[in-house]
């Protein structure tokens, strides 16, 4: 298991040529947020926009487009019950995100499920929060598509059967193997489990802890995959970039909150971007 250090951000995070426009860097459809959840899919979408996403639309409850609107103007949005125009969405765009306050209930689980069925190979899709747990609850089948998952300890038990004091390296690495993904154990000391082997975070925070904060690791894996080039390398370093900007801020606050980090991403990619 490889220890991630500063390095994977200069790696990743390039300078942006003069000629470039905002289909240069991608275009990310996220869909949650159902009515009591509202917060949780704004924190993801606000992510993807700070992290540099080209065009963001967000797919979610009526009852939130307000919210969104005021909060990120640079964001489209889209009603999550209109699943024809939910399929559209999810077929255009580059990366999808799917998962954040939607739910999972029957009208959370019809929408998985057309968000799903739109997505081809050619797509990037991160999978994340309510849906994880849709998926091991009605044993759903995944995508073809290249696939990055984001659970929690308690969500990575309910998808790979593992209790979460039975999550080894070794153990885990069986169960990524088996969905053919990417999956980010978040925890104290998160592990990404990739195609190119088994990376740990040194990094993070116990004034992470409040909610918000997976949603905007989501958001923020879906900026970094529509922008670089190597999809493993934008994995680790959105995950190792959410806990960096984390510990500066922790270093003069008690807690740190989500919207916190998602304005202070531009600056922090500014600093660490290569020539």
């Amino acid at each position: 298991m490889e220890t991630l250090s500063p390095s994977i951000l200069t790696r990743t995070i390039r300078q942006r040529p003069a000629e470039s426009h905002k289909g240069t860097y991608g275009r990310v459809t996220l869909v949650g947020g159902n009515a009591n959840f509202g917060g949780a899919i704004i924190m993801a979408s606000a992510a993807a926009v700070y992290s540099g996403a080209g065009l963001v639309t967000t797919v979610t409850d009526p009852s939130n487009q307000s919210s969104l609107h005021a909060r990120l103007p640079e964001a489209m949005f889209a009603d999550l019950g209109n699943l024809h125009q939910l399929r559209d969405l999810v077929s255009t765009a580059d990366v999808v995100v799917v998962g954040p306050g939607l739910g999972t209930d029957e009208s959370s689980l019809m929408a998985l499920n057309a968000t799903f069925s739109a997505i081809h190979a050619e797509q990037t899709v991160v999978i994340d929060g309510s849906a994880i747990t849709l998926i091991a609850s009605h044993h759903l089948t995944l995508p073809a598509a290249r696939l990055v998952m984001t659970p929690h300890q308690m969500e990575w038990q309910r998808l790979s059967g593992l209790a979460i004091a039975d999550q080894t390296v070794t153990n885990n690495q069986a169960a990524v193997a088996d969905l053919k993904a990417t999956v980010v154990v978040k925890s104290h000391r998160t592990q990404i489990y990739t195609p190119n082997g088994v990376y740990e975070n040194p990094l993070g925070t116990p004034a992470q802890a409040t909610g918000g904060m997976g949603d905007t690791l989501a958001g923020m894996v879906g900026g970094f995959l529509a922008q670089f080039a190597n999809p493993t390398d934008a994995v680790l370093a959105a995950v190792y970039s959410h806990s960096a900007i984390a510990e500066e801020l922790a270093a003069t606050q008690y807690v740190v909150l989500p919207h916190q980090i998602i304005t202070e991403i531009p600056h922090f990619m500014k600093t660490h971007e290569a020539n």
